[in-house]
């Protein structure tokens, strides 16, 4: 096998290998797997030489089959790889799937049972799942924990969220092991989350050597199992898997055969190279739906964040909930004048689509169940095939069409995800009858039908359920409050966005700093992209409707620049129609920035500090760049050596001007145009908080 190093361990006398080693293709990494004294298989991973992960033990718990002791190594396969497939979407048009695979078939007596690792290492890193076949023993297995370890050498810096089973919603700390208790114990309890006793955090996770390496640890390709937490021991700079379990304490119910999803290590000593890296989606399965063509990524604004920003608006039809909670009959319920997803409304927001090239509306609030929401399950119902009285839906339907815009669908459960399932084919093809293509889904709160959390095994297969289903009807999915995405994008390209984290939505509840934006696309947006809402032109705010102000972590000029480091296919222009109007110079940015690219180049890059990233139109040969900064001013140098030799380029760049900064001066900004040649080095100012949008075309 050509630059693989693949070798086998024998004990005198005794013909069963009991270590294995393996290298990635570029001889970068280096993959060792053994069964210890116990006979529990253990890997580690060397990158150039030295350790990153130190012999870990491998293993699931269950409570019908041990699976973590016992075992000897039977047989191995080898397997390298090199091909290359084509997205429907994303950051490039072609992705190389390059690996060297190794297969570890284990087996034990007394109970005689039988379990294969499989471990594919690539030039960026490493993943590895459990495939359990089908046993002599029982076969239906129940999942109690997962041994799987992480054991890192030293006290690395880390960038992490605490372990929560219900949200993500989190700030990210810029820590370290030994202080990361401490760090932990900083954050509020979530109001309406489930947060983990002890010391446990969520992947995505990142970490940074003290020998400057970078390694995401993550999971791709989560299907029919609970998403993974880690428990982390600070004194000894370990990690352990930490399956989300049910009310009953149960991770899964499982029934042979079976394939776990892959634990995931991305690594590099080049932040770049962490944001380039595919690795993930590689895991995961080419996509199921045969005819791809119905999958357009599209960029929308909608009615959702003047409900937001303090002006009591009100996704609501009525207040009279209380006084009628059994009154089901809409038409003899009062208005309360402070629903915005009414006809009139809603046409302004189509013109205003239309009238600058944007793609579709999202409406929120349009159906009957808003009223005393949250606990909806006592008094009403959402239903999704029922508008409001003041929502008619035939003439925006047809207004729409006219106007070539798309709406987009909301169907917010308030948890229900059970009585969702039960709605969700009449809801499609409600959708369908009405020319809707996109759903917008929501799970606020705790979910029913037995108080599952939001990652437990039940929820990952409710939220692959929606996604396939969708596609039998040919709609595109846009899901929040799901479990976080694992690259299942690629086998389910219908589903285009999750929310997954902390997005633009905080900047009316308090603020996200603006380093936030600079550690996500390490961290989160390594499952899939993130509807995180950019766009944002007026950033001073009152507080989600309590009358209290407070500023966005951003300046104007940042906000265009998060359509690039923030990429996503289906993309929100989230301000005010009228907000953009005051504007018209820097929303013709967000008018011509696509959201769908051919290839994309890394130019600098460090976690929670900065990203300046460039990509190429997938429909032109424009090529677009995006930079952005945390609170700190800095110059961003952007190598034009991207472009192709031979031409003339014009660059037009949106900046932050002179005395810009996200807290005292955040709407300052300036437009302007200049000539670049390939091999070029723009010098960027960046202001604090703040950001550059860049576009360049060739005239020449």
């Amino acid at each position: 096998m050509k630059k693989t190093l693949f070798s086998l361990f024998m004990l005198a006398g005794v013909m069963e290998m009991m270590a294995v080693s393996i290298t990635s293709p570029n001889g970068a990494l280096l993959l060792n797997v053994n069964v210890n004294a116990q006979g529990t298989p253990e890997y580690s991973l060397d990158y150039k030489g030295k350790p990153i992960v130190k012999d870990s033990k491998l293993g699931i718990m269950t409570q019908e089959l041990p699976l973590t002791e016992g075992f000897h190594i039977v047989s191995t396969d080898t397997l390298s790889v090199d091909r290359t497939w084509e997205p429907v979407w994303g950051e490039y048009s072609e992705v190389r799937d390059h690996f060297n695979e190794l297969a570890v078939k284990l087996a034990a007596e007394n109970p005689q049972r039988e379990l294969t690792i499989r471990f594919r290492v690539f030039d960026d890193g490493l993943g590895f799942r459990y495939e359990l076949p089908v046993q002599d023993g029982p076969n239906y297995l129940t999942v109690t924990d997962e041994l799987t370890e992480f054991n890192y050498t030293d006290n690395h810096k880390l960038f992490a969220i605490p372990g929560d089973y219900d949200t993500d919603e989190y700030l990210w700390s810029e820590t370290t092991f030994e202080e990361l208790p401490e760090a932990m114990a900083s954050y509020a309890r979530h109001s309406e989350a489930q947060r983990v006793d002890g010391l446990t955090v969520q992947t995505p996770l990142l970490l940074k050597t003290k020998d400057g390496v970078y390694v995401n640890a993550h999971e791709a390709a989560l299907i029919g199992y609970p998403a993974m937490l880690l428990d982390v021991d600070p004194q000894t700079y370990s990690m352990k898997s930490h399956l989300v379990p049910d009310r009953l304490g149960v991770s899964a119910y499982l029934q042979m055969p079976f394939n776990t999803p892959w634990r995931t290590l991305i690594v590099s000593d080049d932040a770049r190279d962490i944001l380039a890296s595919q690795l993930i989606l590689n895991l995961n399965e080419p996509s199921k739906i045969e005819d791809t063509s119905w999958i357009k990524p599209m960029k929308f604004v909608g009615v959702w964040w003047e409900m937001f920003t303090g002006n009591q608006k009100t996704w609501a039809y009525s207040d009279d909930h209380l006084a009628k909670p059994g009154v089901t009959d809409y038409t003899k319920l009062t208005p309360n004048g402070r629903h915005p997803a009414n006809t009139e409304n809603v046409k302004r927001y189509i013109d205003f689509a239309a009238a600058n090239g944007i793609d579709g509306v999202l409406v929120e609030g349009w159906n009957e169940g808003w009223e005393d929401w949250a606990s909806y399950r006592k008094n009403r119902q959402f239903l999704f095939d029922k508008p409001y009285p003041d929502f008619d839906l035939p003439y925006l339907r047809d207004y729409a069409a006219e106007k070539g815009v798309k709406l987009i669908m909301h169907h917010e459960t308030a948890a229900n995800a059970a009585d969702y399932a039960l709605q969700l084919d009449r809801a499609f093809q409600f959708m369908k009858d009405n020319n809707y293509d996109a759903v917008k889904t929501g799970y606020v709160g705790a979910i029913i039908p037995r108080s599952e959390h939001h990652t437990s095994q039940w929820m990952v297969d409710h939220a692959r359920d929606v996604a396939e289903r969708a596609a039998e009807y040919q709609i595109m999915v846009d899901s929040h409050e799901a479990p976080r995405p694992t690259g299942l994008c690629r086998t389910y390209p219908n589903w285009l966005a999750q929310e997954s984290a902390r997005g633009g939505e905080f900047e009316s509840m308090g603020g996200n700093p603006p380093s936030h934006t600079c550690i996500l696309p390490f961290t989160r947006l390594k499952g899939g992209p993130m509807d995180y809402t950019p766009g944002l032109f007026e950033t001073r705010l009152s507080y989600y409707g309590e009358g209290k102000t407070g500023q966005a972590g951003t300046t104007l000029a940042r906000q265009l620049a998060l359509y690039l480091t923030m990429p996503s296919p289906m993309q929100m222009a989230c301000d005010l129609p009228e907000n953009y109007e005051r504007f018209p110079d820097a929303f013709q940015f967000i008018k011509d920035v696509p959201v769908d690219w051919s290839d994309s180049k890394y130019l600098e890059a460090e976690p929670n500090q900065y990203i300046t990233v460039a990509r190429r139109d997938k429909h032109s040969d424009d090529w677009y760049v995006g930079a952005i900064t945390d609170d700190k001013a800095r110059t961003a140098t952007i190598d034009l050596s991207f472009l192709p030799r031979g031409g003339k380029y014009e660059a037009t760049i949106y900046e932050d001007a002179p005395g810009a900064d996200w807290k005292s001066n955040p709407q300052a900004y300036r437009i302007r145009t200049v000539k670049v040649k390939p091999g070029q080095k723009l010098k960027q100012p960046l202001a604090p908080g703040g950001g550059a949008a860049i576009r360049i075309q060739r005239v020449s």
